[in-house]
């Protein structure tokens, strides 16, 4: 089980303890189950939140049926109780949020001319290859084929309490998302130049530099280090800032942009 995942799971057994924790597991009836799950709507609890409190709350007790420590499952006809949604609401959750083709070259071009550094190719590789985040800040050079102009994407970053030097890579949220991607010659350009950059930074730093052979690396505190997650989400709300773009985008949002233009 992947790192974020754990925590997600620990999370979801902490809100379910306070009512659970004092009782024998033959002691948790249906009702007392479903009354925890009833507690925690009027707690104001979002429904995707509770929806995963009641799987773990489903994994557990399964897994206590198997193991014959209870007879009978109290989560088995269980209900989450959700409010009726308007036809505004569910029009917004119908549509993605995305940038425009015209708005991503505004976005592209205020990173290029006001960006911090490595803005211009964050956003430039996130837009035109529709990659998450995590899978952004984890890439290598070994992952880049110049010669094919293709990018690997073969694993994920994984920094839950955004310290630089305490990171995992692990593998990518699907086995379909270990996957190879042909690019653009404007992001591998990009890539060449940043390249040098990069290559004349270590030199000049030598040992201070921890060169781990990532792509974005930090130059300064910690240099060598992979950037954090956090930082790019930063960014990318101050680029909208500037460029007077829709502030609720995040980079996430780049992923679904690269969909819109694939259509």
């Amino acid at each position: 089980m992947k790192p974020g995942t754990i925590r997600v799971r620990i999370y979801e057994i902490n809100k379910l303890l306070p009512y659970f924790s004092q009782l024998k597991l033959k002691d948790i009836t249906s009702k007392r189950y479903q009354d925890a799950l009833n507690d925690l709507k009027d707690r104001g609890y979002s429904d995707s939140t509770r929806e995963g409190i009641h799987l773990t709350g489903k994994m557990i007790f399964r897994k206590a049926l198997e193991l014959e420590l209870i007879k009978k499952d109290p989560t088995e006809f269980a209900y989450l109780k959700k409010d009726k949604k308007t036809i505004e609401q569910l029009e917004e959750e119908e549509i993605p949020k995305y940038l425009e083709k015209e708005e991503l070259a505004i976005l592209l071009k205020t990173a290029k001319k006001q960006g911090l550094e490595l803005d211009y190719l964050i956003f430039l590789i996130l837009s035109y290859t529709g990659i998450r985040v995590g899978e952004l800040v984890a890439l290598k050079w070994k992952d880049i084929d110049f010669v094919n102009q293709t990018i690997s994407f073969t694993k994920t970053y994984c920094n839950p309490n955004n310290n630089t030097v305490k990171f995992l890579l692990v593998t990518p949220k699907t086995k379909k998302s270990r996957r190879k991607v042909v690019v653009d010659e404007v992001v591998i350009e990009a890539l060449k130049d940043h390249k040098e950059k990069q290559e004349k930074i270590s030199e000049q730093l030598g040992d201070a530099y921890n060169n781990q052979h990532f792509i974005f690396a930090k130059t300064e505190r910690q240099p060598g280090y992979p950037i954090v997650i956090k930082m790019v989400q930063l960014r990318m709300a101050r680029l909208l800032k500037r460029a007077n773009l829709n502030p609720e985008l995040t980079p996430h949002s780049l992923r679904h942009t690269h969909t819109s233009l694939l259509v």
